[in-house]
């Protein structure tokens, strides 16, 4: 198996993705590879900057309808919610390694300046806005929550022999098509890195590690409040503010807004 279909097996899915259904009124509709993919946009700002937000498992699009987008929203900011396949009202059903080609039809669906553009992944939507970053020229990236070790997160969840490889195989396909380190590097842009200090389903080492990845190019910071499902009950109106500043700033800084 190549290292895709090994990512791609229902095992895999079924272990690792937790959909559920929740129907958008008036969807963004992004179609890939038979695929439909039932998106938000709001685009209220004629020259401000975008932001295109990758949620977490468990989650859908519409739950950051609430609060968390007409925040953003009021702070200048232009916003897509990005949907994976099999989640909300999207068509077809998720797949790990084929979501990070879904994330870059999200994006390109936009068409906008990348430069005037940031992404934003919370939880497993690291994945997809790491691997968006390292494949467009977008502004800035943004890593709330995020995963360092995909593969350690995987091995909690299932086994290598329950895919039809050994350990070995698993590694180098996570290596190969997931290696968050690498899609670091390839990003030039800034990154603002937000984790809870008391996260214990993604330990904030993780966080750690992706900021000392990117280096000087990195801002990490950890909150004393909340969990990995609480981060924004307790510290909403400071991710906010933290992430639109950060907006501003990067994409003015690339010309982009």
């Amino acid at each position: 198996m190549t290292p895709k279909e090994i990512l791609d097996h229902p095992v895999v899915a079924a272990r690792y993705f937790f959909p559920r259904r929740a129907r958008l009124p008036d969807p963004f509709v992004v179609l890939h590879n038979g695929v439909a993919l039932h998106c938000y946009r709001s685009a209220t700002h004629e020259r401000g900057p975008w932001l295109l937000h990758f949620h977490g498992n468990g989650e859908v699009v519409l739950d950051w309808l609430p609060g968390f987008t007409p925040g953003l929203v009021d702070a200048g900011l232009n916003v897509v919610l990005g949907e994976y396949r099999g989640y909300g009202g999207s068509s077809g059903s998720p797949a790990l390694a084929s979501m990070l080609d879904d994330a870059l039809a999200i994006t390109d669906a936009l068409g906008v300046d990348p430069g005037a553009l940031v992404v934003y992944g919370r939880s497993v939507g690291s994945i997809y806005a790491l691997h968006v970053a390292a494949h467009r020229a977008v502004a800035g990236l943004v890593i709330e929550s995020g995963i360092a070790d995909v593969g350690e997160c995987l091995a909690r969840r299932l086994r290598a022999e329950e895919l039809g490889v050994d350990d070995a195989q698993l590694r180098a396909a996570v290596d190969a098509v997931l290696d968050h380190r690498a899609k670091l590097q390839a990003f030039a842009g800034p990154v603002l890195v937000l984790h809870a200090r008391a996260d214990v389903l993604v330990r904030p080492e993780h966080a750690v590690q992706l900021a000392k990845w990117a280096g000087a190019r990195a801002r990490l910071h950890l909150f004393e409040r909340g969990n990995h499902n609480t981060i924004h009950a307790f510290n909403a109106d400071e991710i906010i503010e933290r992430v639109a500043g950060f907006v501003h700033d990067v994409t003015r800084c690339g010309g982009g807004a």
